[in-house]
């Protein structure tokens, strides 16, 4: 492939593809979705010829709605993946690893889902592709590997529907269990229903809203849990009197020692999850190149402020060896998350009621993203030809119905919660797709330079490329690594778990470890299909699926950053 012409800040524009057509402007983009319904209840999916097929472009190909918003992205980057592994698993965190620990590893984890986030950036804006991780590394590493990813990840969020299902279930437990769990269930199944009637933009506001409250509700734990550490708490409280960092001299900083050390890593390392559904909703942006860099960029602040200093404020509030969180059977139905015990101990009537809320409206969220991150990725892997065609169907409001309906149905597996032997058949279905994140992420890591690699080898530009990575494919490089040392601590977790003697057994290894030989199953599988193994940078095609930009904005933005002072520009790039 021939050399295009270096671009920089003043530039002309560089063609979008090989055959030198131009790109668009903003208007043109914004406009270029002429499938999109004009009449506003088929476009909000509320009548019955909103579930007709949806026509493709001039190109033939049927997309997905668009009408993801700035807004939208930005409360799905910061507050999206804030859940219950956040408010309720940290407190198994706390007892394994202790404060330090807990500290340590998510500042650790938190570098490395920093790196992906941004080489996901990159990539998204420059091929925003729903179901994209995949599609990463199938056309950057290996068709087969993409396979298997994409199949893992779908699986992924298939499993994690019933398990939150439950939660939600066990959290209304706490006010009221003389309820069958089974009402409840079926209830939050047919309100998440209910939200993907409407679609992407369902799962949008969604998400703002739900992201808003969970942000506004850490901020307020956050302040109050300064005031109790300060000894500002009520007197029929433990925190009327300065309280300090007490906890991390008498119980101590660190439990269990290496081994609660590595199976903090990897809680740490689960707690991210979900943060990468960012790059699928760039997909059905209008303008990702204007509106992903800026929601890219939120994941810094949910990072530091919510994970990193709001575990740490926790970790000089509860004690580590508390009881409570140690013999807790179901921390949901007892109440036994940390941010509820910390306003419980402090004397603070309703706070505990008031966090359980924060809690489900936390799982119900995880909840939605698993319908859509899991439909995304089914219709784009049947899209390429790896999966069953029924599943390519997008109707006319945008939505991959036949996907969505087959996430959503995957919601009756909560019952089996019922049985007696409810909770080993989750066990074990967890134990499938429970390495499906750490494998997503450094499949992006490696995309990512693999496609630098690619445009380099090809005599690319890097001023051709809208959004890059802040610290480019070193980044990348850092991210990759951290993933693999998560790897081989939960290896280390799976043979020596903390708070048991010597070695696990079989059952508890695969239990923790299983997701592997399903993942190397799936690569197999899809090798067998294509018959395609790993590319080299030649082979990699760099123009097919590019998204076309307003280079006249760009070039201005980049005009505008370059003059500001050096402390101006590290502030744009990171904020």
């Amino acid at each position: 492939m021939g050399v295009e012409k270096d671009v920089g800040v003043t530039g002309t524009h560089p063609p979008d593809y090989a055959d030198g057509s131009r790109r668009k402007s903003t208007e043109m983009i914004m406009n270029d979705d002429p499938e999109r319904e004009t009449d506003f209840m088929t476009r909000n999916g509320l009548n019955l010829k909103s579930f007709q097929r949806r026509e493709g472009n001039s190109q033939g190909v049927v997309d997905l709605d668009r009408s993801m918003k700035a807004r939208h992205l930005n409360m799905i980057a910061i507050g999206g993946s804030i859940g219950a592994g956040f408010f309720v698993g940290s407190g198994s965190a706390f007892t394994r690893g202790g404060p330090g620990s807990v500290l340590i590893c998510f500042s650790i984890m938190g570098v490395m889902i920093f790196n992906v986030v941004y080489a996901l950036g990159e990539l998204a804006v420059m091929y925003p592709v729903s179901g994209g991780f995949y599609t990463y590394s199938m056309r950057f590493i290996d068709p087969s590997w993409g396979f298997a990813m994409g199949w893992n990840y779908v699986f992924q969020w298939l499993i994690v529907l019933p398990l939150e299902l439950t939660v939600c279930s066990f959290t209304v437990g706490y006010w009221n269990d003389t309820v069958s769990v089974a009402v409840w269930i079926t209830i939050f199944w047919a309100f998440i229903i209910f939200m993907n009637v409407f679609g992407t933009l369902g799962y949008a506001e969604e998400e703002f809203w739900a992201s808003t409250f969970k942000l506004i509700a850490t901020v307020l734990f956050m302040i109050i849990a300064v005031v109790l550490i300060c000894g500002g708490g009520p007197s029929r409280g433990i925190y009327s009197e300065y309280w300090g960092a007490r906890l991390w001299y008498d119980p101590g900083a660190f439990q269990n020692g290496f081994r609660g050390f590595c199976s903090v890593f990897v809680t740490a390392a689960f707690a991210f999850s979900g943060t990468e559904l960012v790059g699928l909703a760039a997909a059905e942006s209008a303008n990702p190149a204007k509106n992903l860099p800026s929601a890219i960029k939120q994941v810094f602040w949910r990072i530091t402020l919510f994970y990193v200093l709001g575990l740490t404020l926790v970790g000089l509030l509860v004690s580590s060896t508390d009881e409570r969180l140690l013999n807790a059977s179901n921390p949901y139905s007892e109440g036994t998350s940390p941010f509820v015990l910390a306003g419980r101990d402090a004397g603070l009537t309703g706070f505990d009621s008031f966090m359980n809320v924060v809690i489900l409206v936390s799982v119900v969220s995880i909840g939605m993203s698993c319908v859509y991150g899991g439909s995304r990725t089914l219709t784009a892997l049947c899209q390429q030809g790896y999966g069953p065609k029924i599943f390519t169907y997008i109707d006319r409001s945008g939505r991959p119905l036949p996907s969505v309906v087959l996430n959503l149905a995957f919601g009756a597996l909560a019952y089996v919660v019922l049985a007696s032997s409810g909770s080993v058949v989750f066990d074990w279905l967890l134990a499938t797709s429970g390495l499906a994140a750490l494998f997503t992420w450094g499949s992006i890591c490696f995309a990512h330079i693999r496609f630098r690699q690619a445009w380099s080898r090809q005599g690319r530009s890097l001023d051709e490329i809208p959004f890059k990575h802040i610290f480019g494919v070193a980044g990348s490089w850092i991210g990759l690594a951290l993933v693999i040392i998560a790897l081989v601590a939960q290896f280390y977790s799976a043979i020596a778990p903390p708070f048991v003697d010597g070695l696990s057994d079989a059952e508890g290894f695969f239990k923790s470890y299983l997701a592997l030989p399903v993942v190397i199953l799936f690569w197999i599988i899809g090798y067998a299909w294509k018959r395609q193994s790993f590319l080299k940078l030649d082979q990699i095609d760099l123009d097919v699926g590019r998204r076309q930009h307003d280079w006249d904005q760009i070039h201005a933005e980049r005009r505008r950053v370059a003059a500001l002072p050096t402390w101006r520009r590290a502030l744009h790039h990171t904020f």
